[in-house]
């Protein structure tokens, strides 16, 4: 079994952020000046501590500000950042570089709330999760194998048991006391909001007591931060996680500094 850490950024502004126009996957737009000034305070919040693996969508946004993050981390800056079209944004089909406005009046039109309406050529919310669903498969396997080899670990190894909760202190090390093993992704809202819907419905993820479903849900701003901590177990049909908690949702202090 294997015991590791995940925590999940969202890329930080672009202009079409900015002026509320969607991007989707079809649109690849760098960051703005912003967007950079929020990459670097994500990667100041996030710079003490070791990240094992790095993950990326491979959307220029995505790619910038994982590059700058690791810039700023004094553990992991030459690390290897795997890029992976998986962690790509939802695709929005004919309403990409069209005002959010319009997405809302088209699924209002069709008689549906805006975050279940699929707008031609556009991902169903199905589709997103079914990629990382995909991503997950991947993502669990090369976790063993890299850092839970067969012949090196056994139920016996450091690590491997459930975790007791951790203490939140609002600090950026939070629930990573005593996890050797930590992965950073960098990727979307819409794809990480699927995400983390999929993580707590589906896969039973734990998540931080005293937080609503609606907080857990809701939307992640430019670098907002996410963690969680898996216990993965090899199984003969795959790797399968016997355990996940959430230890914060959408974090933004490092925001305040960069307004």
């Amino acid at each position: 079994m294997l015991t590791f850490a995940l925590t999940i950024v969202r890329h930080g502004e672009t202009q079409y952020n900015r002026d509320k126009l969607l991007q989707g996957h079809g649109i690849d737009t760098p960051l703005s000046d912003t967007g950079h000034q929020q990459a670097a305070a994500a990667g100041l919040y996030l710079k003490d501590l070791h990240f094992t693996n790095v993950f990326a969508s491979n959307l220029q946004r995505a790619i910038q500000t994982a590059e700058i993050i690791l810039t700023h981390n004094l553990h992991s800056s030459k690390i290897e950042m795997v890029l992976d079209p998986l962690l790509r944004e939802r695709g929005f089909g004919v309403a990409e570089g069209r005002p959010k406005e319009d997405l809302k009046n088209m699924a209002n039109a069709a008689g549906l709330a805006c975050r279940d309406y699929t707008p031609p050529g556009g991902e169903t919310l199905d589709q997103v999760k079914m990629r990382f669903k995909k991503f997950l498969k991947s993502f669990y396997q090369r976790m063993l194998d890299e850092h839970a080899p067969p012949n090196q670990c056994s139920a016996s190894c450091p690590g491997s048991s459930e975790p007791e909760r951790p203490v939140i202190a609002g600090l950026a090390n939070d629930g990573v006391h005593g996890v050797p093993v930590h992965a950073l992704i960098v990727s979307h809202g819409a794809f990480i909001r699927i995400s983390v819907r999929h993580l707590v419905d589906e896969l039973q993820c734990c998540v931080p007591p005293g937080l609503k479903m609606n907080q857990v849900f809701s939307p992640c701003p430019n670098t907002g931060i996410s963690r969680f901590i898996f216990i993965l177990r090899r199984a003969e049909s795959g790797p399968r996680a016997t355990h996940i908690h959430c230890v914060f949702i959408n974090r933004k202090d490092h925001l305040d500094d960069a307004k």
